[in-house]
Formats: C-alpha cells, structure tokens, sequence
C-alpha cells in the first residue's frame, strides 16, 4: 500500500488516501479490511474488464462499505501511477462501479504533476418533504435557521447525493457540532450519502468554504471530498452563485480537521451548454508499508 495526501492546501492538509497499486490478488474481503485496518477511504487499482477500452479499474471501500466511486482516490491514483512511471500516456480511461471516469494531466511534471477527472452533469433534487427535512438537518447540526443563508437546501449528486446547506458566514460552518449520533438516520430519511453545508470565502473569486458529514463511512468527518465538491459546484450554479463557465471554482475544507485542502473545479462547456466538470488538486505522498 502507498498513501498519498490529495487535495493538499499546505503542509499536513488533504485527504489520506491508502492505495493499493496491484489489487489483482486481493479479494473484496481483505479490501474491506485494509480500509477498516486504515479507517480510511482506500483505492485499490485493477486490470480493466475485458473489453472496456480502460486502462485499469479502481475499487474503493471505506471501513463500512464498498463505494461506486471516490474521487480524491482516484486523482492520487493517477499521480502515483505517473510518478511511478505506469502511466504510459498523460490521459487514462478508469473503469469504476459508478461508470468510466476520465483522467488526464493538468499541469506540472513529475511530483508537482497535478490530475484531474472527469464527472457528470450534476442533478440538483428538491428534499423529500422540504420543511421537516429542514428543520431536522438544522437540529442535528445544531444550528438555528438564521444561521442559513438565503438559499435552499438541496440535495445534489455527480456520482453521490449530497445535501447541500448554505451558512451565511465561514464563523458558523467552522462551529459546527454536529449530533453524530443521528447523521445515518437523517441521510437515510433525506435519501443522502452526506451532509455538505457551505459557505462563501471569497464570492467575487468563486472560493467557498465546506465540511462533509458522511452518512456511514466509519469516521464523523471528511477532510476533503471531491465528490461532495463536484456536487457543490452544480449547487452554486443553480444559484446563481458562480458563473456558467470554465472559470475556476475553488472549494477548501478540512481546516476544522486541522488537514487544509484544496479542491479545484471546471465547468466542461458542451453544445449547448455545461455538461460536466473537471476535479482536481494537489497530491503529496503521505509514507507507505
């Protein structure tokens, strides 16, 4: 196993992530627990199904449970693969349980290369039940609706649901203390996989500040979540928050974990239209076994 810092903002930011560069010899149990020995989300990287036209195949399990998808694996997966010089082209087609997700080099060479990925248009879904879910994600964050900016709760997805909640202020996300206790029973009833709540940094540049509660992951909090980010930004989108274009967008978490990160995003610009985003940031090697 490697592990790899992704989605760095500084030193000893970004999300650890164990990687396992040949996972051919693994089964799914001993995968399951290499991530609940790590506690950890961890990647384990596969020969491509037959006939996929993929480079490879990545499986990602949390300590509860396998994952369709995880995007922070993913972009150190493709920096370990280039640094170790098993990335014979600076683009790679990934085979993953959510569907093919495309990787290519950004800028840089060698450990200052930085990737990004491809993920979906985002789909932006009213709550079930608006007002009650409100209130209930209020009282488990345990924060009062005064404390929301003027916009709606929303749940949103590239390849996860994530339940967008906008903060007016950077002062109120960072005091979150959240009720652990009842986050699985709330994303079950709100049909999410995490709490996100949000809140601007910087507007006029298109940075915003964010935590990620996961619904069952084994751990209360997520230092940086690709996934949750590409969500964010198709939210702020349907806002009005950020512009219909290939500008820049810059999401930071992890600081109330004390592991700052940095997640870049780009609109894709089809015709007509957006239609997708590109993820990616930062990776340092963490140390390995």
């Amino acid at each position: 196993m490697k592990i790899v810092n992704v989605f760095t903002d500084g030193h000893g930011g970004g999300n650890p992530a164990p990687i396992a560069m040949d996972a051919s010899s693994l089964s799914d149990a001993e995968m399951q627990n290499i991530a609940k020995e790590f506690g950890l989300e961890s990647g384990f990287i596969l020969p491509p199904p037959p006939g996929s036209l993929c480079d490879f195949e990545i499986r990602y399990f949390v300590p509860n449970h396998e994952m369709a998808m995880c995007g922070h694996v993913t972009v150190g997966a493709l920096w370990l693969l280039h640094k170790d010089g098993k990335l014979p082209r600076q683009r790679a087609k990934i085979w993953t349980k959510s569907g093919i997700v495309c990787g290519r080099l950004a800028e840089g060479v060698g450990a200052e290369a930085q990737f990004e990925i491809t993920q979906p248009l985002g789909k932006i879904d009213a709550l079930p039940n608006p007002a009650d879910s409100e209130a209930e994600i209020l009282d488990v964050l345990q924060i009062s609706k005064k404390d929301l900016a003027p916009f709606p709760v929303q749940n949103a997805a590239t390849s996860r649901v994530k339940t967008l909640i906008p903060l007016k202020s950077t002062a109120i996300l960072d005091a979150l203390q959240p009720d652990f206790t009842r986050v699985e029973g709330l994303c079950e009833r709100i049909d999410s996989t995490g709490l996100y709540p949000y809140a601007p940094h910087d507007r006029a540049r298109q940075i915003y500040d964010a935590r990620q509660f996961p619904k069952n992951s084994g751990y209360p909090e997520d230092a940086a979540t690709g996934i949750a980010a590409s969500a964010l930004a198709f939210g702020l989108l349907e806002n009005q928050l950020v512009d219909a274009s290939d500008r820049p967008i810059t999401i930071r978490q992890g600081r109330a974990m004390k592991r700052p990160s940095k997640i870049d995003i780009r609109f894709t610009l089809g015709d007509p239209g957006i239609s997708g985003c590109w993820l990616s940031g930062r990776v340092e090697i963490a140390g390995g076994r």
